[in-house]
């Protein structure tokens, strides 16, 4: 009987580290589910309000001079073509040498979209109902117990079904859904009985290996969320001062900008009018 422990009147014996390793997957699912919570809360909450904050603050200056140096960039090329023809005295079809640049610059064209889509989104989380800081906790509470229980990393023999429930959840959980996740909280809350035993010793201790392992991945991507944009932001969004010396910086860059436009869209008529004469 060395090494080994009787379970009691079942005359079940156990492993002497098997209730141990229990308590220690136990308590990394534990420490997961509350690293996965904060991940979440970055991703979903905290950043998304930070970045909300900036595009509100400075986002509409910021598409302006991305919109005017595309602007520049595009008339630039437009008066290189122009001179390509000039140089082959070849005819100039301006609707032509626009054709060509709308291909050339459909990427900037997409990130402009991209910035308009930002700054709809800030409008939009402006405008929506904020939690209160109890239904705050009452949300984290419940998304941390449903994660727990759901989460995919945490338990890879979930049915397709669980794991729909679980992004069920974590829809819910993105759009403060309290009453959704509370539902989905009451479907897989613990049933008051114990673990069953049969999955046996060498299972547990190949779960803890991999649970040990998962802790350090979700510790690592917590960290790199706040080096990547838009936490990196949040010093910024917290200070009028700072709000205030971007703010002017950009007019100042926008005035310049569109100086540099006007020269350019001037140059393209000299251009022009030398063709014509």
């Amino acid at each position: 009987m060395d090494n080994y422990g009787d379970s009691g009147s079942h005359g079940i014996i156990l492993h002497p580290e098997f209730e141990e390793l229990k308590a220690e997957i136990d308590k990394l699912r534990t420490e997961i589910s509350m690293l996965v919570l904060e991940q979440d809360e970055l991703l979903y909450h905290e950043c998304k309000n930070i970045e909300a904050k900036y595009m509100l603050s400075v986002g509409a200056l910021e598409y302006k001079a991305y919109e005017l140096e595309c602007a520049i960039l595009r008339l630039r090329r437009k008066i290189e073509l122009i001179q390509e023809k000039k140089n082959r005295q070849e005819k100039i079809v301006l609707s032509k040498i626009d054709e060509i640049l709308e291909f050339e610059f459909e990427e900037y064209q997409a990130k402009l979209n991209e910035r308009i889509n930002r700054m709809n989104a800030a409008i939009k989380r402006d405008g929506s109902r904020r939690l209160t800081e109890e239904e705050n906790r009452e949300l984290k509470k419940m998304y941390r117990a449903i994660v727990k229980a759901l989460h995919p990393d945490l338990h890879p023999d979930l049915s397709a079904a669980k794991i729909e429930l679980f992004y069920s959840a974590l829809r819910a959980y993105k759009n403060g859904d309290i009453k959704g996740l509370e539902i989905i909280e009451t479907m897989v809350s613990e049933p008051a009985v114990a673990i069953e035993i049969t999955d046996g010793l060498a299972f547990l201790m190949g779960e803890k290996e991999r649970l040990t392992k998962l802790l350090q991945v979700v510790k690592h991507r917590t960290a790199e969320i706040k080096l990547e944009y838009p936490y990196t932001m949040k010093s910024f969004v917290q200070s009028p001062e700072k709000i205030k010396a971007r703010k002017t910086e950009l007019e100042d860059h926008i005035k310049h900008l569109n100086e540099a436009l006007a020269a350019y869209m001037a140059r393209i008529e000299e251009m022009l009018r030398c063709v014509n004469e």
